[in-house]
């Protein structure tokens, strides 16, 4: 009975090892300190007091009304995630409101930590993702009308383009209280300092006055 019950907790002790694993990050980076009063984050936010939390905390009032649109991207992301709304500290959730001039364009962009799930509430949005090299990059893409959703698997390049003549509106909930965004061609080409220019010429086949044209250029960021 006793080597019967030592097997056991073996096992089980083997087990707790295989399945263990590194919390997930809530941010880009998380450098370790010595000095705890040198600490900004725990992998997040610091929590305030359950007792002194009030019902503010748990609501959000910016998705009320449409976003101005007027910008060279035609369209307007409003988040809320837990920098802009504390009480989804430790839910592991987020939302966006999404608002779109005729033809606006959210351009291709990457969330690192969460899938992106997307619900239309008016207009027509062409929206897509691409798969990782693995998948020979692969392009998934369909029209959505009001009433329709469409997932965005996580770290997978997307985009949503407003096809209709009309102003759209969406919102997409995310699957991390921070899932960060990484927009393609502001991060290739409006990274400060700027990437070398030899590596953009071979990674893109380009010439240099290409890159050098794409690299003056004022990105803007509609978030």
């Amino acid at each position: 009975m006793m080597k019967f019950f030592q097997i056991f907790v073996f096992l089980a002790m083997a087990s707790s090892c295989a399945f263990a694993s590194d919390p997930s990050p809530l941010q880009d980076f998380c450098v370790a300190v010595d000095n705890p009063n040198s600490a900004v984050f725990v992998n997040g936010m610091f929590c305030k007091d359950p007792k002194l939390a009030t019902a503010d905390d748990f609501s959000f009032t910016k998705f009320r009304y449409p976003r101005n649109t007027t910008n060279p991207l035609g369209s307007k992301v409003t988040t809320a995630f837990v920098d802009q709304f504390p009480g989804l500290n430790t839910l592991g959730i987020a939302m966006a409101r999404l608002d779109f001039a005729p033809y606006g364009l959210n351009p291709p962009h990457i969330h690192p930590r969460g899938t992106e799930m997307l619900a239309v509430v008016e207009g027509t949005l062409l929206v897509g993702f691409v798969t990782s090299n693995q998948l020979n990059n692969t392009l998934f893409s369909k029209v959505l009308t009001k009433g329709d959703v469409f997932v965005f698997p996580q770290g997978l390049i997307h985009f949503q383009l407003n096809i209709g003549q009309t102003n759209a509106l969406a919102f997409a909930f995310l699957s991390s209280q921070n899932p960060g965004l990484i927009t393609i061609a502001n991060s290739v080409f409006g990274s400060k300092p700027p990437i070398n220019v030899d590596v953009l010429t071979k990674a893109f086949h380009v010439d240099s006055k290409l890159i050098n044209y794409l690299q003056a250029q004022n990105w803007f960021d509609n978030h």
